[in-house]
């Protein structure tokens, strides 16, 4: 599926509902977006919910709704530092 939007001013662009729907995003949610060869890919952070196993039976257990979305943003803010030190070291 493909579409065409629009990129304001400020950076912006806004994802057509049928794409939100086809993946089943439909609240707000983080994306990862890097930098490709002829644009950008942008790609929906995991939500830790979803995850299973381990994570689910320790880290979720007896947390309340906002201390497991206060836990997934520090989670995801510490994957983009990771990541910006990563392509630091590699020039």
């Amino acid at each position: 599926m493909t579409q065409v939007v629009s990129l304001t001013r400020q950076g912006q662009i806004s994802i057509p509902a049928k794409m939100l729907a086809k993946y089943g995003k439909n609240r707000p949610t983080k994306v990862i977006v890097k930098a490709v060869e002829n644009g950008w890919l942008v790609e929906p952070v995991p939500d830790i919910l979803s995850l299973g196993g381990i994570l689910h039976k320790y880290a979720i257990k007896g947390k309340t709704p906002a201390q497991i979305r206060k836990m997934e943003r520090e989670a995801f803010e510490e994957a983009i530092v990771e990541d910006y030190l990563a392509s630091v070291s590699d020039e």
